[in-house]
């Protein structure tokens, strides 16, 4: 069954490849200022690590070290640049992921398949957690044992927030989204792009998942 459902996932990404091939990569880096040319590639910032798409193949790889890139990965890169709007830009208003436009019929999956298991992940581990954000380059706020503001890419702002457990109530996790988000992907690859985020933040803390999510 894993190995069909990761069939799936690799044939999504080939048709998303296809996909960035028909689009105009001038009017995309126009929309997407982010984005930078560097010889054949277009390249991008996501998580605190730099990605390159091949502008005449269009895959992507990462360009700081040879490691395989994970299907969620390319999809959030593919989704930006596909679903992003003309003029999009931050409202500077945070919400949880059930107050995004669209997203309320999945805030229940979201919360036991993503909320839980970072919560579960990072339970006694809270200045591991403040150090892998600070190595992605993430802003401290006030809220919570460990708050911080990553970047999935420089246009969506992300806020991981977690309170540790005690021996009363089990650690808590919560993510906030600018709600301009969905102005700049699809509401769906919000919950792919969270998940990204919790797998990075674990592998800069060097801890494994405690529990499986969406993607895995």
């Amino acid at each position: 069954m894993q190995k069909t459902q990761q069939s799936n996932y690799d044939k999504l990404c080939e048709d998303w490849r296809e996909k960035f091939l028909q689009m105009d990569q001038e009017i995309l880096m126009r929309k997407l200022p982010e984005i930078k040319a560097e010889g054949e590639y277009l390249t991008i910032v996501h998580f605190g690590k730099k990605y390159g798409i091949h502008r005449k193949e269009g895959y992507i790889r990462a360009m700081e070290d040879d490691i395989p890139l994970r299907n969620g990965t390319k999809m959030n890169i593919y989704n930006l640049f596909w679903y992003s709007k003309e003029n999009a830009s931050l409202q500077e208003r945070w919400v949880p992921f059930r107050d995004l436009r669209n997203a309320g019929p999945f805030a229940p999956a979201f919360e036991s398949n993503i909320l839980k298991p970072f919560a579960m992940t990072f339970e006694g581990k809270t200045e591991k957690l403040r150090r892998a954000a600070e190595k992605m380059g993430g802003q401290p706020v006030r809220q919570g044992d460990a708050g911080y503001i990553v970047h999935a890419f420089s246009c969506i702002p992300m806020q991981y927030l977690f309170w540790d457990g005690d021996e009363e109530f089990p650690a808590q996790g919560n993510i906030l989204f600018d709600y301009s988000v969905t102005d700049f992907i699809h509401v769906e690859s919000t919950v792919t792009l969270a998940e990204e985020g919790i797998i990075r933040l674990a592998e800069l803390a060097g801890i494994e998942l405690k529990k499986k999510m969406f993607g895995m």
